[in-house]
């Protein structure tokens, strides 16, 4: 179970510079260490804003676009740079993009070999609308959760993924090639086959542990965000629950050779999300939905909190619309706790987000975004 008195180191990011990334052709901001706002219409930039904070702490979009993407319409590179506290020290890092070259990723100056390499070092939680896909769409993108968590305070976790991975496409290419060339080799097989079972019970494991520790904290915040109101459930759905993955490739070995891919694996895993019992997809509407989501990621900034020992940067998008009043007013309650640490916010209504803060005393700042245009209020 979790300890929820974990105090944590506090880090926050002090300052972000942006050159040609997506909207904004040059921007220098400074930030409250506790709570940031941002207003302004829809489409002016907000998110733009928050996806750049995630390049600093995992060098690549929240939304999944590509790099080149993400460079300013008429511009051939994009640079982030951020400046964060620690308790003891400072962290400057920088991500840049240029067309011609590889991306480059520098913190405190020096380059990283290996990408990977930084994740974990700003631990961040980012509730976002496109977040719904966990509760819409398919079993990979609940996987890309879960790896995405677990891989900000577990480096073998992270080492295994990559390893699984390669092997898996290996493997896979191996069953094509066996089906063109109609030849078999069993040495080589079984060689692709030991790779995944060492790195994928281990991912297992991981998986399993983290979501046995989660799940008691989402319940907890979601009683809280709902007033008590609804029961909700996550359960971690996988093939090697019953039986070993080296079994489970042997199994389903002449079928895998048929369908020309691996059909057995954590790469089947699943997270089940229930409301009342009932799959949250079809049972729940909007605003249950945005809870049940919120309630997730609250749950997981403490789960982060716990491990690593550091308070993780929140970023709340656009997280109030669908909800009631009294949903919202149990929300910023929370965050306004000193259990959390720094938070960005963004709304499209500034009114009914100042008179929000004036009945919490905590310390913020307001911006205003109109296009790349941002201004401290």
């Amino acid at each position: 179970m979790l300890n929820l008195a974990v105090k944590g180191i506090i880090m926050y990011l002090r300052r972000i510079n942006l050159i040609n990334f997506k909207t904004y052709s040059e921007l220098d901001l400074e930030f409250s260490p506790r709570v940031n706002c941002f207003v302004g219409n829809n489409g002016v930039g907000k998110t733009n804003l928050f996806d750049s904070f995630h390049y600093l702490a995992f060098s690549k979009s929240y939304f999944g676009g590509s790099d080149s993407e993400t460079v300013k319409h008429g511009a051939g590179f994009f640079l982030v740079e951020g400046e964060f506290e620690f308790d003891d020290r400072t962290e400057k890092i920088q991500c840049v993009f240029n067309e011609d070259q590889k991306k480059r990723l520098r913190r405190n100056g020096k380059e990283y070999t290996r990408l990977a390499d930084h994740i974990g070092l700003v631990p961040m939680v980012m509730v976002s609308p496109a977040d719904s896909s966990l509760i819409l769409e398919g079993s990979e993108e609940r996987r890309r959760y879960m790896n995405s968590v677990i891989s900000q305070y577990d480096r073998q976790y992270l080492e295994d993924l990559i390893q699984y991975n390669k092997a898996l496409g290996q493997r896979n290419k191996s069953l094509k090639d066996f089906a063109r060339n109609h030849q078999f080799d069993e040495d080589l097989l079984s060689f692709w086959d030991q790779k995944l079972v060492d790195t994928g019970t281990r991912i297992y494991l991981s998986r399993k542990n983290f979501l046995t520790e989660l799940m008691p904290v989402f319940q907890h915040y979601y009683q809280i965000i709902s007033s008590g109101k609804e029961t909700v459930g996550l359960s971690y759905q996988s093939q090697l629950e019953e039986t070993p993955l080296k079994d489970l490739l042997q199994e389903y070995r002449e079928r895998d050779r048929q369908l020309q891919f691996t059909s057995a694996g954590i790469h089947r895993d699943d997270l089940l999300l229930k409301l009342s019992g009932y799959p949250m997809k079809l049972q729940g509407s909007q605003g249950q939905q945005k809870t049940f989501l919120i309630a997730l990621k609250m749950a997981q900034y403490d789960f982060l909190k716990e491990v690593s020992e550091v308070r993780p940067l929140i970023l709340l998008d656009d997280v109030f619309d669908k909800l009631d009043s009294r949903r919202v007013t149990e929300i910023m309650k929370l965050v306004a706790e000193d259990h959390f640490g720094q938070i960005f916010i963004t709304d499209t209504n500034q009114e009914h987000l100042e008179a929000i803060l004036a009945t919490i005393p905590v310390e913020y700042r307001l911006f205003r975004i109109d296009d790349e245009q941002v201004i401290t209020l």
